[in-house]
Parts: C-alpha cells; sequence; structure tokens
C-alpha cells in the first residue's frame, strides 16, 4: 500500500522547488487530484506504486538531470492521463500539466519543460544532450531490470490493462514491443541506468521475448 502522506510530501517539495519564491496556492489539492488519478480501477500496473518507484529512480539518477524538480513533476505527470483502449495518454497527461501547473504557481518556461518530458515518455528515446529527459525516461523504464518475481507482476500487470485484446493479439503486439526494444543500441541513457540496469534488462526482455515466441 504507497504512502499517501510520504508522496505528498514529496509533490510538496518538487512543485515548491519548480515554482521558485513567487510560491502559489497550497500544493495538496493538487496532489490529491493527481493521488486519485493514479488509483483508478482500470489501472494494474501504472498505479501509485509504479509511481512511487519512478519517483525514487529519479532520486538515484537525480545528479544527471539539469532540472531534478521539474524531472520529478513530469514523473508525477507522466501517466496521469491513463486509459489502456486509448492511444493519446501521454499527450493528454502533457496537456494536463500545462493546465494544472501555472494554476499552481509553476512559470511557464518549466511548465513547458514538464508537459515536454512528459511527451517524450511516448519513445523514450532522449537526445544525447538531454539531461532531463534522459533521467526520466530511464527511471521510467527501469522495470525492465527489475528481479525476476518484480518482473512477472509487472508484466502480468501490463497484460490485465490490456485484458480487452484477445490473447493472440496481445502476444503480437506485446512481442513487436520487446523486439524494438532489443534493437536499441542503448536502453538506458545514463551512466548509472547503462551500468546497473542495461544487462538485466535485456536478459528480461529477451526471456519474455522467447516466451511470447513458442
Amino acid at each position: 500500500m504507497a504512502d499517501l502522506d510520504a508522496l505528498r510530501a514529496r509533490w510538496t517539495r518538487a512543485l515548491e522547488g519548480a515554482r521558485g519564491p513567487g510560491g502559489g496556492p497550497d500544493p495538496v489539492p493538487y496532489a490529491d487530484n493527481l493521488l486519485g488519478r493514479w488509483q483508478e480501477p482500470q489501472r494494474h500496473y501504472h498505479t501509485l506504486t509504479h509511481l512511487t518507484a519512478v519517483l525514487d529512480r529519479v532520486d538515484v539518477l537525480e545528479k544527471y538531470a539539469g532540472d531534478p524538480d521539474a524531472v520529478r513533476l513530469a514523473a508525477w505527470f507522466h501517466d496521469a492521463v491513463y486509459l489502456p483502449e486509448r492511444s493519446e495518454n501521454e499527450e493528454r497527461s502533457a496537456r494536463l500539466a500545462e493546465r494544472a501547473l501555472p494554476e499552481a504557481g509553476v512559470p511557464q518556461e518549466k511548465t513547458a519543460e514538464v508537459a515536454r518530458l512528459v511527451r517524450l515518455t511516448v519513445g523514450h528515446d532522449p537526445a544525447e544532450d538531454d539531461r532531463n529527459g534522459q533521467v526520466l525516461c530511464d527511471a521510467d523504464l527501469a522495470i525492465l531490470a527489475a528481479p525476476p518475481s518484480a518482473y512477472a507482476a509487472y508484466t502480468a500487470g501490463v497484460r490485465e490493462e490490456y485484458h480487452f485484446i484477445p490473447n493472440d493479439a496481445f502476444r503480437e503486439g506485446r512481442a513487436a514491443i520487446l523486439r524494438r526494444l532489443l534493437a536499441l543500441p542503448r536502453l538506458f541513457r545514463t551512466p548509472y541506468g547503462a551500468e546497473h540496469w542495461e544487462a538485466t534488462a535485456r536478459y528480461n526482455i529477451g526471456s519474455e521475448w522467447e516466451m511470447l515466441s513458442l
């Protein structure tokens, strides 16, 4: 069970760091709105557990980011809109950030950076000089390097979210995603991710792909 008070505190620290000395309205209602979204019933992997894990990994990778607070806010918003049967979740999540953050007191330039980062999670392909994007994408993909039991829970959660897709179609689509990931020269762009997560992630992805291909 996620610690909602701890998550509210993490949201407040990130928001206050992003909006600077000008301040703004009470952060808690914004946190509660997002927490409610992350607890919607259609979610089985993209839950508060995933949000917490991404925030934890951003903390690990913080030194590689140019603006860690913007990355943390992007983590909060990156799956804030999540309907498995829809294809524009990242765009709708970015637009939610563009509406909510200025109201919460975040300057326009920083709001634009958060929204850009959210949109980047469509393909997880940050540029070589995109430090913020590399941190967010590595944090989001770190589940691929999880221990076997956690990786199995992740894949089961994803399958449950797409329960409306027939088994054969799901296996074909999932296998295509895994092949695309395996074809990438690097899954992780930060030095930490490359050292600590790359090899395990490739092993996990390859094992899952082989199972789907049987």
